[in-house]
């Protein structure tokens, strides 16, 4: 199993960052792991509602199910998954936000997962947590740039 946590300061808010994290209408706008994204009903983003993200095909383009098991606007949603894709047995994240100063923050995203099949997961793993990594630091990175974008509070 692997258990990972990578991190970004942000020039933005707690609150600022949770909402365009969780805003499905505008996910792919930063977002350069996913292809498709959405939720479920076209619901906004909850507690017990399930998202839908289909990855780009260069990163083998899995489409994962996952619920809302937590979700605090501006501190923390967690997910975890539903379905079966191929290569993940489990997986589940959790986003932290931490307040680092006036309009700053730090995003903390925390990722877990076992591989399958069982007997191939001591090779899988290693493979799967290398791109996981280098694919949430490129994410987080995209946030950023994202958020540097846009208008910022009191501008």
């Amino acid at each position: 199993m692997v258990r990972e946590a990578v991190s970004e300061e942000l020039p933005a808010d707690c609150d600022t960052v949770f909402d365009l994290v969780h805003d499905y209408d505008r996910r792919l706008q930063w977002d350069t792991l996913l292809r498709e994204a959405f939720v479920e009903g076209g619901r906004p983003a909850g507690k017990g509602e399930v998202a839908v993200c289909s990855g780009r095909w260069v990163v083998g383009g899995l489409r994962l199910r996952t619920v809302y098991v937590s979700f605090v606007r501006g501190e923390v949603a967690a997910v975890k998954m539903v379905n079966r894709p191929p290569l993940f047995e489990r997986w589940a994240a959790s986003i932290r936000h931490e307040r680092t100063g006036e309009h700053r923050s730090r995003i903390v995203y925390t990722y877990n997962f076992a591989a399958r099949p069982r007997w191939l997961a001591s090779v899988l793993e290693p493979i799967l947590a290398v791109v996981f990594r280098w694919e949430t630091r490129r994410r987080l990175r995209a946030l950023r740039t994202a958020l540097l974008a846009s208008p910022r509070p009191g501008a």
